[in-house]
């Protein structure tokens, strides 16, 4: 769990206690400035989230070593080759190949610039949901898709000012607005719109590269776009809007047992707990 000025990770030991590490996150805005203009803010927060993701991949498999078993820290370049493999697979597999795919349809849709970026975009959808589809068959990731669904029912709990208890926060739904998953399928749609500026004339080695160029402005438009569907999701067409995003976690998220809730409702408390004191303490979904 994140809050504006503090991160902290709960982990179910094998001996049934919940570890935990917490630190004080100071924001990047304090420091540049810059972070804080609109769609610069989202860029930032995406490659942030990848780094913090590892960072607690890493905590909680040392964790879940039985006693005895020799604990091993990441280094800073193994950390930075961890992220470069992750960022270039995502990058191959949902931009460069659906930009190859489509260009061996050429034959068959023509050469239009709009039909050619919608056949694109529609063949990253489908390989962004099939690729979800089948890891969410992995016992697994069903596990990490359950600690999930407890994150976002703690977050409701938090934010209906109700306390943090297994029986409070078991009642709330899995399903957030503001979860990373809707941030993804917003990526994948705003993608189609930027990607429709590049010129059809470009070789395939220049719009293979804009598209990795082109993605912290994509993933900036697509954080500006979750955040004003967060502050409006009572209206009737902006929950139109977020509705697909809120199905797509169906997928992504499951109903936690009681120990997950417990887990996510130490870790709120504690990312709470360090960023007393600061008015801001919504949290990151």
């Amino acid at each position: 769990m994140r809050a504006p000025r503090s991160m902290a990770i709960a982990v179910r030991r094998p001996d049934g206690e919940i570890s935990v590490k917490k630190e004080v996150v100071v924001p990047l805005s304090e420091r540049f400035p810059i972070t804080k203009l609109p769609i610069v803010r989202g860029a930032v927060a995406m490659f942030s989230s990848l780094l913090i993701g590892i960072q607690a991949l890493n905590f909680s498999a040392n964790e879940a070593l039985a006693e005895g078993e020799e604990k091993e820290e990441l280094s800073n370049w193994a950390m930075g080759g961890t992220m470069a493999a992750a960022f270039g697979f995502g990058i191959l597999l949902f931009f460069i190949m659906p930009l190859y795919l489509t260009k061996l349809l050429i034959p068959i849709i023509g050469d239009s610039n709009l039909v050619f970026n919608l056949v694109d975009g529609l063949i990253r959808v489908v390989v962004f949901l099939l690729y979800i589809m089948g890891i969410s068959r992995m016992k697994d990731i069903q596990r990490v898709f359950q600690y999930h669904g407890a994150e976002h029912k703690s977050i409701f709990t938090f934010e209906a000012g109700e306390e943090l208890t297994v029986e409070n926060v078991r009642k709330y739904s899995c399903l957030h607005p503001r979860c990373g998953t809707s941030f993804l399928l917003i990526v994948m749609l705003v993608s189609i719109l930027v990607f429709s500026l590049i010129p059809k004339l470009w070789p395939f080695y220049f719009k293979a590269g804009s598209r990795v160029v082109l993605l912290p402005i994509i993933a900036g438009l697509s954080y500006e776009v979750l955040k004003w569907t967060a502050k409006h999701d009572s209206h009737p067409l902006v929950k139109l809007v977020i509705a697909p995003g809120l199905c797509l976690q169906r997928l992504t998220t499951r109903e936690p047992d009681d120990h997950q809730i417990e887990v996510a409702i130490r870790s709120m408390s504690e990312a709470l707990e360090l960023n007393g004191g600061y008015k801001d303490d919504r949290l990151v979904v």
